[in-house]
């Protein structure tokens, strides 16, 4: 099953779990465009609170305790009998990282709605202003649904595999480092910024586009492949998009700003 979801077919489901992902690095919150308007019967999901635990050395989004999660997710109505549908504004960075998260914690059926809330109102879908009643949820977070990658495990799969940088290039090659106290990349790591997975509408492209490209970057039948980008979270897009070219990959979910955080680890520029 693909883990995306068409507007016209999330709006023929029934019995299904919605959850409002928007975010963006440094605000507004998200909540404030939930209340704008979303997707009828949609729950807000904070990516900073429900999809991350407090930032510190393990990286700026580190992964939550299963039992932190679990409770977020009973909070917002997940449930592990019925499928959860995930969004955000168009182009899936934020929903990506719940799709991962969940994923992760062992839910088995997750799907990201492909082109977000833009693709939605783009069918002349309707938006609503209310925020739902929620029956709290039975989910059982239970680790270990998807790869991880810590630091050391980075560094071998970069020189032995395929380690996927997901950030801008110009991040990536150490010329300007915007949020983290070190400029530059894992060493051996290969420049693969996400905005190359999306359309300009922000829907992903075909999973043969996506096999083509991830091939050029080394990415081939019997090669082990990660990824990795400042926090976490455009790595998971990362991800998802090569499960979409049905890749299986792991994520690096402390990344660059868990990398950093040893200054005897590696950097390498250019």
């Amino acid at each position: 099953m693909s883990p995306l979801i068409t507007p016209s077919d999330l709006a023929g489901m029934t019995d299904v779990t919605i959850l409002d992902v928007r975010w963006k690095l440094g605000g507004p919150p998200g909540i404030d465009s939930y209340r704008e308007g979303h997707i009828p019967g949609a729950v807000f999901c904070d990516l900073d609170a429900d999809l991350a635990a407090p930032a510190g050395p393990q990286g700026r989004h580190p992964l939550p305790s299963a039992e932190t999660f679990q409770d977020a997710m009973r909070r917002l109505g997940v449930s592990g009998s019925r499928a959860v549908v995930v969004y955000d504004e168009a182009d899936s960075t934020s929903a990506a990282r719940a799709w991962w998260t969940l994923r992760h914690f062992g839910h088995p059926d997750v799907r990201v709605l492909d082109g977000g809330l833009r693709a939605w109102t783009a069918e002349g879908l309707p938006v609503s202003k209310g925020e739902p009643a929620v029956s709290p949820g039975d989910f059982v977070a239970r680790p270990g649904g998807m790869p991880v990658l810590d630091a050391a495990q980075a560094l071998e799969l970069a020189a032995d595999g395929v380690l996927l940088d997901a950030r801008a290039a110009e991040r990536y090659r150490g010329e300007v480092e915007p949020i983290d106290p070190v400029a530059g990349h894992i060493p051996g790591a290969v420049n693969a910024p996400t905005g190359a997975n999306v359309d300009p509408s922000g829907r992903f492209h075909l999973p043969d586009f996506l096999r083509e490209r991830f091939n050029t970057l080394g990415v081939v039948p019997g090669v082990e492949v990660g990824a990795y980008c400042g926090s976490g979270v455009t790595a998971a897009h990362q991800v998802l998009a090569l499960e979409v070219a049905g890749i299986p990959a792991a994520l690096y979910v402390g990344s660059w700003s868990n990398w950093v955080a040893d200054p005897s680890r590696p950097v390498a520029v250019g």
